[in-house]
């Protein structure tokens, strides 16, 4: 797939998620593998007016090439794509349901999400907890670094999901899935 089609689905991604409420402001970030280059969301961009120009682009050796400061956040993509290679997208918001269960306690933090059904396991796998530390810290993301090779994707207590996929599409729909698996757990909490 060339970069403009990518770039093009990645921006429908974000403007998806923010017109839904996953995210809010300038909060979450994305990013996606092309021709070599890591890209991602600038730091203080917005989901609702993500355009081109607010990506910014990383060689490997992690190294600014063009755009403007990347998102704070930028290691815990890092985290994830050294631990899963085969990712080609990493999508990280503040989705309600998600961070509301990431306060539940529960009795596996490798596997935290009930499968209530089947989808979560068939699109995502198994959700682990990271450690609640302040957004964009070092701490943070030695929180993700102990726990990254014990599960499929996160959710960061406080915080909200973090999920790769092998393209941005396909971290988008398993995002989608772990929201509303927490949704339907939250609800069967309640009965």
């Amino acid at each position: 797939m060339n970069k403009k089609n990518v770039i093009e689905k990645a921006i429908w991604v974000a403007h998806s998620l923010f017109e839904r409420n996953k995210v809010t402001g300038s909060t979450g970030n994305l990013s996606f593998k092309c021709d070599d280059m890591l890209f991602i969301t600038s730091s203080g961009s917005c989901f609702g007016t993500l355009s081109e120009e607010d990506f910014s682009i990383i060689d490997k050796d992690g190294n600014l090439v063009s755009g403007r400061k990347p998102s704070k956040e930028l290691p815990l993509h890092q985290i994830m794509y050294e631990a899963q290679p085969d990712l080609g997208a990493v999508l990280h918001t503040h989705s309600f349901y998600s961070v509301l269960w990431s306060m539940v306690p529960v009795p596996n933090e490798a596997d935290c999400v009930p499968d209530y059904t089947p989808y979560l396991k068939m699109k995502l796998g198994t959700v682990g907890l990271v450690d609640y530390e302040k957004p964009g810290s070092e701490a943070l993301f030695a929180a993700l670094k102990k726990v990254v090779a014990q599960s499929d994707g996160f959710i960061l207590k406080n915080h909200g999901p973090l999920v790769g996929g092998k393209d941005i599409m396909d971290a988008f729909y398993s995002l989608e899935e772990l929201e509303e698996s927490c949704h339907l757990a939250w609800c069967m909490r309640q009965k």
